[in-house]
Order: structure tokens, then C-alpha cells, then sequence
């Protein structure tokens, strides 16, 4: 019995007595992983799909889908959206959130504040929940996605916003071709005509929800790119919008990219969108 103690005694000696840097400790780093998770902020719930890389310190894109009618149809949008943004990133590390927000049976721009609660959680609980140190914070969004960063610039600092094709730019534009029959119905401005009547007769409610009216108080440095082949609804308000913003006082900077030849997708095909893309991302 006292031998046993005097060995574990010169055990325990010799560890405590040896060179600190001749300890070598295996922590590997918290592995890769892509998940979907419901999270909630202020009440408010929404479903988002977390592609993070191995580590646990990131820097982190934000991204926004487009329209889509139905709600069984968002996540599959949301992970599409996922892939063509993290196909443009050169830098590999950044985790990539994409939020899969409701639309069916929502006015539009009602869904504000699912995107803002999800880049809320981003900001606030995303490390007590899943363990991430977030660093840098930037938005992205395609179509009705780049809508809602764009207002979202309205409302929250971030390290920067990439906006796609924003729209729609003009609510009583183009829910006024629909009612005299210049172009399909849609789901959009259909539930604004059950909710507020028609263009002539409300037609401060269709503009309160267009994006020309969210052109002043940007928060964050923004980069909106635009196809200028792009349908004839967006591009009939699309000057109108750039001017607007041309003469905000009340922004931080602006830079646009316009690209010949191409249409609503501009910042998915062209080579020279991509380069922008990421030199915007990595200078900020």
C-alpha cells in the first residue's frame, strides 16, 4: 500500500513539475454542418437553414429568396438560394444563413418582420444557441429577397447589403396593370385589392409597400445590382428608384451595378457580378 502511494505521489510530481509547452493538447475545431432550425425572436418564428463551416468564429452572409407563392415551397427556395449565393463566394469560411420566410396569404411586406427577427437572432442569440461567434454581418437578397434587405437597411446596421433586382419597386404600377388587365394577376396584388380596393381607390397603401418608398435612411454600405434586360415592369420604376437614391442625404454609400444584356438573374450569370460581389464583402 505505501509503495503504491510513494509511485502515485512521484506520478503526480512529475506532471505538475514539467514543461508547460511539452503539453500537447488535440482540441479540433468544431465540425462542419448544415442544419434547418426554427428560431424565434420577440416573438416572432421563422425557419432558417445554417450551412456553417468547421470552426466556431464566423463571419456571416445572410441571404433572402425571391417570391414564392406557397409556403410548402420556402425551404426548398430558401436552400436554392443558399446554393447560388455561396456558388458567388470566394471565401469559403463565411457561414451562410438563408431565411426562409413566409409569403401565402400575407400582404405584401408583412413578412418584414420574420426577416427581421431572423437577423435579430443572428445578432443576439445565434451564440447562446448554437454556439457561433458571430463577427461581421451581411445581407443578400434576390427579387422580393432584395426588397426585404433593402428595408431591412432601413432599420438595422449591419457590415453591409447586396441587393439583386429589388422589387417590386412600384406596387401601384404594377397592381395597376392588373387591374385593367396589362398583365397577369398575381397573388400579391390580388390580396391588396381584397384588402384595400384597387389602385384609384386607395392608392397611398400601394406605394406605402413599394420600395421606392424605402430609399432614404440606409444604415449600411449597399450594393444593389440590376439586369438592365430585366422585365419592363421593374425596369419602367428601376430609374426612378436609382435617382432617389442618387439623392439620399440620409445614407451611407451607394453603389449600383448595372449590366447590359442580362436580365432579373444579372448577379447569378456574369463574371463581372461575382467580382463585385466579393470585392464588396471582403473590403468591409
Amino acid at each position: 500500500m505505501k509503495l503504491v502511494t510513494m509511485r502515485y505521489l512521484i506520478l503526480l510530481i512529475a506532471f505538475f513539475s514539467c514543461n508547460k509547452e511539452d503539453i500537447v493538447v488535440d482540441v479540433k475545431p468544431d465540425p462542419a454542418y448544415k442544419i434547418t432550425k426554427n428560431i424565434s425572436y420577440n416573438g416572432v418564428s421563422v425557419n432558417i437553414i445554417i450551412d456553417k463551416p468547421e470552426g466556431n468564429e464566423f463571419d456571416v452572409l445572410m441571404v433572402f429568396h425571391g417570391t414564392v407563392d406557397f409556403d410548402n415551397l420556402i425551404l426548398q427556395a430558401a436552400e436554392n438560394t443558399l446554393n447560388v449565393f455561396k456558388g458567388l463566394l470566394n471565401n469559403k469560411n463565411l457561414m451562410i444563413i438563408s431565411v426562409a420566410y413566409p409569403e401565402e396569404n400575407l400582404l405584401f411586406g408583412e413578412n418584414i418582420q420574420h426577416c427581421e427577427a431572423a437577423l435579430l437572432w443572428l445578432k443576439n442569440n445565434a451564440q447562446s444557441e448554437i454556439g457561433v461567434e458571430v463577427k461581421k454581418i451581411f445581407l443578400a437578397g434576390h427579387s422580393q429577397g432584395g426588397y426585404l434587405v433593402t428595408r431591412l437597411n432601413t432599420m438595422h446596421q449591419t457590415n453591409g447589403v447586396i441587393a439583386n433586382a429589388p422589387g417590386p419597386l412600384n406596387l401601384l404600377y404594377r397592381c395597376g396593370l392588373e387591374e385593367n388587365g396589362q398583365a397577369p394577376n398575381s397573388q400579391q396584388c390580388t390580396l391588396l385589392r381584397n384588402y384595400y380596393g384597387t389602385t384609384t381607390e386607395n392608392p397611398n397603401a400601394y406605394f406605402e409597400r413599394s420600395l421606392l418608398n424605402f430609399t432614404n435612411g440606409f444604415k449600411s454600405d449597399i450594393l444593389f445590382v440590376q439586369g438592365l434586360n430585366d422585365s419592363p415592369i421593374q425596369m419602367q420604376s428601376w430609374p426612378i428608384f436609382k435617382d432617389d437614391l442618387i439623392n439620399c442625404n440620409s445614407c451611407q454609400d451607394i453603389q449600383f451595378l448595372e449590366l447590359e444584356g442580362l436580365g432579373h438573374n444579372a448577379l447569378f450569370n456574369s463574371p463581372q457580378a461575382k467580382t463585385e460581389f466579393n470585392t464588396f464583402i471582403n473590403s468591409r
